[in-house]
């Protein structure tokens, strides 16, 4: 599996030399998620040198997105915005880079390994390789509308790849400026991506030009506000992006002080993520009137909604659900009487395969959902794995 990395800015990571075996020529790169059991990874790469490799077979599903710069494939050249995925198991023309350019290059399902051929027209891999080498230039395509952007219009959508056996996708994706979600989500696959252009706030932190995220299946994540010019990702799952969405959040947390409390001695403490957002509060004006105004558009559209709070102000939601549950679970409710409702069993919500299939030891395991599945419950996450200098991490949304 790999790991929770959100967010994080790609300039934090060190470089390597790049994994691009048999190749001419001198790269770095920098590994923004690897996958150490697997081999997948997601890769920042940039070329020191002029760059080739005569045609060959990956052995990883992999893709190659041009930052800046120019990649020839074959006899084709594209620069910027140039994108090439190339099945594990089917033979890819020569390519070249030109010193200078800097790609994402991501393998999926595979390592680095490739193995040299002597043309295009070599055998596939049998009973391995399906699909076919494609080439595009993506700032030549037209947005399209995402058919279900949230409860606000403005987002925006191009697919590169969709894979008909695992599901797999990627696409960019575009948020107007002022495109804003006040809600949290979660899905049942991993999603990841690298901001290519623009600024959004949201609960994890500032999504700004070179920041990357990989977030598990079921980890929470929302309160999306798009600032001045818009924001553009490279997105990638492992499966179709279900939404399921939460509100009225919270989570608290606490523990016995054994030797660091007063004095090096005991004591009790708890924390709740309402304490993390505290006056002054991280989210500006604008961002709020935003939050507000996304409330108000799903109001408008007859649809139920909660108002936006803001962790800091307000209750704290953790302490008054504690207070509405006595030791049976029931909940009571001082101007309504005494509710028998108790809360749900969370296992109510698991996929049907959850306890029992290949990712049952890995809560952050993705599995294919289809409509009348149980909607799976959310990861209790705490601090992600990496959270640095454009990442910030204040509890509002675990």
């Amino acid at each position: 599996m790999r790991p929770h990395v959100e967010l994080i800015d790609q300039a934090d990571y060190v470089w390597h030399g790049a994994e691009l075996i048999k190749g001419n020529g001198r790269a770095s790169e920098r590994r923004m998620s690897v996958d150490e059991e697997d081999g997948s990874s997601s890769l920042r790469v940039d070329f020191h040198t002029d760059w080739n490799r005569g045609p060959g077979i990956h052995h990883a599903n992999t893709e190659y997105f041009v930052l800046e710069g120019e990649m020839r494939i074959g006899g084709q050249t594209i620069g910027n915005g140039g994108y090439v995925q190339a099945p594990r198991g089917v033979p890819m023309d020569s390519i070249f880079f030109k010193e200078g350019t800097q790609i994402l290059h991501f393998r999926e399902y595979g390592d680095a390994g490739f193995d040299e051929v002597d043309s295009v027209n070599a055998p596939r891999w049998k009973d391995a390789a399906y699909g076919d080498i494609t080439i595009e230039d993506t700032e030549a395509r037209q947005w399209d509308d995402v058919p279900n952007p949230g409860p606000m219009p403005g987002l925006m959508i191009k697919y590169l790849k969709v894979d008909p056996i695992t599901g797999f996708y990627t696409r960019l994706v575009h948020a107007r400026e002022g495109w804003t979600d006040h809600r949290l989500a979660h899905h049942p696959c991993f999603e990841e991506a690298y901001t290519v252009q623009g600024n959004m706030s949201y609960n994890f932190g500032d999504l700004t030009k070179g920041t990357y995220f990989f977030r598990p299946a079921r980890v929470k994540h929302g309160h999306f506000v798009s600032l001045e010019g818009g924001a553009t990702w490279l997105l990638r799952s492992d499966g179709e992006l279900s939404n399921w969405y939460s509100q009225n959040e919270f989570v608290r947390w606490g523990a016995d002080a054994v030797n660091y409390g007063p004095d090096g001695g005991r004591m009790k403490w708890s924390q709740s993520s309402h304490d993390l957002g505290t006056v002054p509060t991280w989210r500006t004006e604008h961002d709020l009137k935003n939050l507000k105004a996304s409330v108000d558009y799903q109001r408008s559209m007859n649809q139920p909604d909660v108002d936006y709070v803001q962790h800091g102000t307000g209750p704290d939601k953790s302490l008054v659900a504690l207070g509405l549950a006595d030791e049976h679970g029931h909940t009571h409710d001082g101007e309504h009487g005494h509710s028998h409702e108790a809360w749900p069993d969370p296992k109510t919500l698991e996929h049907p395969d959850e306890r029992t299939d290949e990712g049952a030891h890995n809560w952050g395991h993705g599995r294919k959902w289809e409509p009348g599945m149980p909607s799976p419950k959310p990861i209790i996450s705490s601090l992600p794995v990496r959270s640095r200098s454009r990442g910030r991490w204040d509890g509002d949304g675990m």
